[in-house]
């Protein structure tokens, strides 16, 4: 294995982590798809993880949600151990936004709005644009528009933490560019963010530091600005290499939706 290449960040270290991970491995069964995992996220920050498909990035972010129980090591909330279960981990307020649209595709806009824990009332004020379509079906929305839906739903709750699975994915770029702009808005209020993404431009543009994964091991990390500066490499050795398409990293024809 290589070993982790760790770039000094900028990311001010004096303050303790709103969550961190020592020596997590996870995965389904017996199996681990994730090992040995050190991160940390601070308050107001976003983090990319990036990696190719069967990188481990779902798998990291079910289990930092409470979905998965993890395998080995250990899961840290403000500074203490935690093994709660996905419903208690988001009444701690840590929010999962998954790479399926998370919303319940029979009910209409509104009932959504009430299922979820947050304020319906804050979720129109994150996206207006679902206010005209609060008496449709969700199933009947574009996938940009059930995607804002799933966003809200998971804004709208105050979060203290973020999980964002694959935000851009099958979106028509102008839409990607909205979702973003969200969790900048949400960074800046305090929300700390952890993205999975495969477009590693439009991660990088946003996020503050980036761990890169292989075969379910951090081999990269370092602040945005710095993996940005190495991001043919990143390609060439690290994502592209294990199996993804250098055509993942831009809109792929046919899959775009608005």
């Amino acid at each position: 294995m290589t070993a982790t290449a760790s770039l000094p960040t900028a990311q001010d270290r004096s303050a303790d982590p709103l969550l961190r991970t020592r020596d997590l491995s996870a995965g389904y069964g017996h199996l681990a798809a994730v090992r040995d995992l050190n991160m940390e996220i601070h308050e107001g920050e976003i983090v990319a993880l990036l990696a190719p498909n069967g990188g481990g990035k779902t798998t990291i972010l079910m289990t930092l949600a409470g979905w998965l129980p993890p395998l080995a090591g250990d899961v840290f909330w403000r500074g203490v151990s935690t093994s709660a279960p996905l419903f208690k981990r988001a009444r701690m307020g840590i929010s999962l936004v998954t790479d399926a649209r998370s919303v319940f595709m029979g009910l209409t806009v509104a009932a959504n709005l009430k299922v979820g824990r947050g304020s319906p009332d804050r979720a129109i004020e994150l996206f207006p644009e679902l206010g005209p379509l609060l008496k449709r079906r969700a199933g009947l929305l574009s996938g940009g528009e059930q995607k804002m839906l799933a966003l809200a739903l998971g804004l709208s709750s105050d979060p203290k933490l973020l999980l964002v699975d694959e935000l851009s994915l099958g979106l028509a770029p102008l839409v990607v560019q909205r979702l973003l702009g969200a969790l900048d808005d949400a960074r800046r209020a305090g929300v700390a963010v952890i993205l999975v993404e495969q477009q590693l431009q439009k991660a990088l543009q946003i996020a503050d530091r980036g761990y890169v994964l292989r075969r379910g091991r951090v081999e990269l990390e370092g602040t945005a600005a710095e993996l940005q500066n190495r991001i043919d490499e990143l390609r060439s050795q690290y994502i592209n290499r294990s199996g993804v398409s250098p055509a993942s990293d831009y809109d792929a024809p046919g899959r775009r939706d608005d």
